[in-house]
């Protein structure tokens, strides 16, 4: 369970399993505060890896050509 501790500024402050971090308050709902409990879930974004990771061997690439 994560828990809104409290606001800093542009961060939200979480709480995790005795734990806390920041998290940038913009990418809670607009009506969180603090004491409420959030769900949190992620998904994996392949194609963004893939063009990164393409990004990454082109400049690779610049570097010792």
């Amino acid at each position: 369970m994560f828990i809104i501790d409290r606001f800093e500024g542009d961060w939200a402050v979480i709480e995790y399993n005795g734990k806390t971090f920041n998290i940038p308050q913009e990418i809670l709902p607009s009506t969180a505060k603090e004491g409420d409990a959030i769900n949190v879930s992620f998904t994996m974004d392949k194609e963004a890896t893939k063009e990164r990771k393409k990004k990454v061997k082109s400049l690779v690439e610049d570097m010792f050509e």
